[in-house]
């Protein structure tokens, strides 16, 4: 088995979204290194800060450049981050008095922060448009389902009538907020970095303000006040927002999973696993996948806010546990939204069955209050709670228990006590069509 099931040829695709996961494999990350330098190359030759034609000697050489990841190992055990060796190899690659220029005023920290946002910024926008269609889902199904009846469960029990359509607009609900959350800390998270050694850009004097503000235009990245180095507050924004979604995901897993039971069967996903000696079972993999993202991505959002404590202008430590843990957490948030599209999208939902287990036991509350009508609140709590402890259906029992002026045959049709369940619905699915 692999160090971690994301980096797993086998467990791969079924933890993580194989577009996304490949965002950060070696490969993925050497080429945004590189491209970072060429782009910082490009603009400290129209700045004025490196000659001209090496800077444009520097964009054609590392243009397609390729390093092997394996060769960078041993310097990176010894420097604690790739860069020193990546810098050595692309001198050797530009060659003659250009290559000296390569990396000019810049920090390890400065690349490699900014790559990882450049290919934060390709993640977020998958995830983004994977959550979109996860929205347009369920939207769909809440629609589908406004009128199809079932019983609401509080703490595993039964409890009052409620719709399939507003249990599917309670998934849709959280998943509105969060596209707007992604949307308003897209610039706080796809941040420039870059700062030089300290912070300061000391190396290229008075050109690092400069630099810093056309980097981030060329790379189509935000500015910061300063370099954040030691402030992440950007990443740590990101972190939760990521094991946000998936919780919301982990909810829908978890609903999903508990609707498919065999004793309980009102819903039944389409695309459901096989049992390797079971032939009866259709395993819900992608609603136990959901739970299961969900409970990795919020451990790993521990650890990595550990990491979010940095110390002084630089700190390697904290650095470091970003790199083991933030990977992992974009990519179970892409695999649980692939997962959930799979999951809702072949989704069986049984209406007959649900309305089965809709009445009786389901409208204690209901009658507990038609009865308060013609006596004592006590009085209709305790009567009902009679007629519930016997075999009898609970309305049929209470028609013979109370002599109470109440058309108990319409009372026993689940529908009629909805309260505003519909227009929760509509209202959620409003701001859906909002966009």
């Amino acid at each position: 088995m692999a160090v971690t099931p994301f980096d797993s040829r086998i467990l791969g695709p079924l933890f993580a979204d194989p577009e996304i996961a490949a965002l950060f494999t070696d490969e993925a990350e050497l080429a945004a290194l590189i491209d970072v330098e060429r782009a910082l190359a490009r603009v400290e030759g129209r700045q004025g800060v490196i000659p001209a034609d090496a800077a444009a000697e520097i964009d054609r050489r590392l243009d397609g450049a390729e390093v092997d990841p394996a060769s960078l190992a041993s310097g990176t055990r010894s420097a604690g981050v790739p860069l020193p060796g990546l810098v050595k190899d692309l001198k050797a690659i530009v060659g003659g008095e250009a290559a000296q220029f390569v990396h000019w005023g810049a920090t390890s920290q400065d690349i490699v922060d900014t790559a990882l946002v450049v290919r934060l910024g390709t993640a977020l926008d998958l995830l983004e448009a994977r959550l979109d269609t996860l929205i347009a889902c369920l939207a769909d199904l809440a629609d589908r389902h406004r009128a199809t009846v079932m019983a609401a469960r509080t703490r595993t029990q039964i409890a009052v009538p409620t719709t399939f359509g507003l249990r599917a607009a309670g998934w849709l609900a959280p998943l509105l907020r969060h596209r707007e959350r992604l949307a308003e800390a897209r610039p706080r998270i796809l941040m420039v970095q870059f700062g030089g050694a300290g912070g300061t850009a000391s190396a290229i004097g008075g050109d690092g303000l400069a630099v810093m503000e056309s980097l981030a235009a060329e790379l189509g990245l935000a500015v910061p006040p300063m370099p954040w180095h030691t402030q992440r507050d950007g990443l740590m924004e990101l972190a939760g927002w990521l094991s946000n979604l998936t919780a919301s995901l982990g909810k829908i897993g978890t609903d999903v999973a508990i609707l498919a039971r065999s004793e309980v069967a009102e819903v039944r996903p389409g695309s459901g696993g096989g049992s390797s000696t079971m032939p009866q079972k259709a395993n819900p993999v992608s609603a136990e996948m959901l739970v299961a993202l969900a409970r990795i991505t919020a451990g790993n959002l521990g650890t990595f806010a550990q990491g979010a404590i940095h110390a002084e202008e630089r700190d390697g430590a904290a650095w470091s546990v970003e790199w083991a843990t933030l990977p992992a957490m974009v990519a179970a948030a892409g695999g649980g939204l692939v997962h959930a599209a799979e999951l809702l999208e072949t989704l069986v939902v049984d209406a007959a069955a649900m309305r089965a287990r809709a009445g009786g036991a389901t409208l204690a509350e209901a009658a507990s209050f038609a009865l308060s009508e013609h006596m004592t609140r006590e009085a209709a709590q305790a009567l009902v709670k009679q007629a519930a402890q016997g075999d009898a259906d609970l309305v049929t029992a209470l028609a013979e228990l109370s002599d109470a002026p109440i058309d108990w045959a319409a009372f026993a049709d689940p529908s009629a006590h909805l309260g505003v369940a519909d227009a929760f619905v509509e209202r959620v699915l409003a701001a859906a069509r909002k966009g």
